[in-house]
């Protein structure tokens, strides 16, 4: 069975932080329902309006869509209804949202006192920026990522993965597991408040812990990352991508990257044989290594030094990730079949559980399951949806099937 099997969430977010907490949930076996306005969560329409976006299929798989107009009295009135029979209600609007819909925390808890309410924010929902709109890259930069991201001597810059966005999902999805293993014991329900600068800046924890050593803020570094000869290497055929990161830290990865590389000449060289001599000559030993990694690509380099023990690891870049062997042979990169953009290629769910199996399920239509859910949920007939559809409180569509996904 999957590990969350019974759980049910009610989905209301949008774009990357609130839908990455719910596919999580959804990864781990919950029953996700998610609340769509009528024209779409806007994530679908990131490419444009006309298909759905990629950036929407990424973070959508194994959900329910129910496309239902909240801001109606009608649409209120079925959500509230549906409320007692779900866990957890996850949110990542604007701060007051859902406030002025009237389904903030404190009214949906008069309707289900044992619900489980998780809302992101940008800056939580105190203090002096609480008010502030946030996305991924305000939240890298009002959490530090940026200040230690570039080359010391030019401007801060953003890092390319989105640590804000998805971090605070996975943030929020421990602490709705966390309410939820609570209320099991207990049985009460309770707020779970996630802040985007909060996340980045917990994720800062190693870099920040460099103060210590330091009078002022922590510097960029670059792509010097540690003591020579740790760095990145040019590779064949030398595109830019083609580059190989090394981190031999230990005198014994430090030996074997040189017996390695055909130089065991220099295994006990005085000029190499201690971390001061090697910052010293750190120039001549990067040219040493890098006559080795230019005559090979950046994936004969890490075979061959992974292999012997050194740590290091090929530049991968978006066209690599979805060829490598390794994440083929561990069942991480799956495709299916998506109405209206034929095949599509991407990421499994990153965790795996002994005992605890789901499989991966295409993200779904707007509308797809409004029918399904309505009826089994509040006992609906068609003509009462099909009314609701008229008046424009619902949108509903027929399901396209499930496109279970294939490794």
């Amino acid at each position: 069975m999957a590990a969350l099997d019974g759980m049910n969430v009610l989905d209301l977010t949008q774009y990357e932080a609130g839908t990455t907490c719910t596919q999580y949930l959804a990864w781990f076996g919950a029953r996700v329902v998610k609340i769509e306005p009528l024209h779409g969560e806007p994530g679908r329409a990131s490419e444009g309006p006309g298909k759905d976006s990629l950036y929407f299929l990424s973070f959508n798989h194994n959900k329910r869509s129910v496309a239902l107009d909240l801001a109606s009295p009608e649409g209120r009135e079925i959500f509230l209804a549906m409320l007692p029979k779900f866990d957890a209600v996850v949110e990542n609007f604007a701060l007051g949202a859902m406030d002025k819909l009237n389904l903030g925390y404190d009214v949906l808890k008069q309707h289900n006192p044992a619900i489980i309410y998780a809302s992101i924010k940008g800056f939580g929902e105190s203090g002096p920026y609480a008010g502030f709109k946030s996305f991924d890259w305000v939240a890298q930069a009002a959490g530090g990522a940026f200040s230690v991201t570039g080359e010391p001597d030019g401007p801060p810059m953003k890092p390319g993965a989105t640590v804000g966005d998805t971090g605070s999902g996975m943030h929020a999805a421990m602490g709705v597991l966390a309410a939820y293993v609570q209320r099991l014991r207990t049985g009460e329900g309770q707020k779970v408040e996630v802040s985007m600068q909060e996340t980045v800046f917990n994720f800062m924890r190693q870099q920040l812990s460099l103060r210590e050593r330091r009078d002022g803020p922590v510097p960029r570094r670059g792509n010097k990352l540690g003591l020579p000869p740790t760095d990145l290497y040019p590779c064949a055929p030398g595109g830019s991508n083609d580059w190989a990161f090394i981190m031999p830290i230990t005198s014994r990865m430090f030996d074997t990257l040189l017996i390695t590389i055909d130089r065991p000449d220099l295994v006990g060289d005085p000029r190499f044989a201690t971390v001061a001599e090697r910052l010293n000559h750190g120039p001549e030993l990067y040219e040493i290594i890098s006559e080795w990694t230019r005559k090979r690509t950046k994936f004969e380099v890490m075979e061959a030094l992974g292999a012997a023990g050194v740590p290091c690891s090929a530049v991968y870049d978006s066209d690599d990730l979805f060829r490598d062997k390794h994440l083929i042979a561990r069942d991480r990169i799956v495709e299916y079949q998506y109405p209206d953009r034929g095949r599509v290629v991407m990421q499994a769910p990153p965790i795996a559980m002994s005992a605890s199996k789901v499989d991966m399920v295409r993200a779904p239509l707007l509308g797809e399951h409004t029918v399904e859910v309505l009826q089994a949920e509040l006992g609906l007939t068609d003509e009462q949806i099909a009314g609701l559809a008229q008046r424009g409180i619902l949108h509903a569509r027929q399901s396209a099937g499930a496109g279970a996904a294939a490794g």
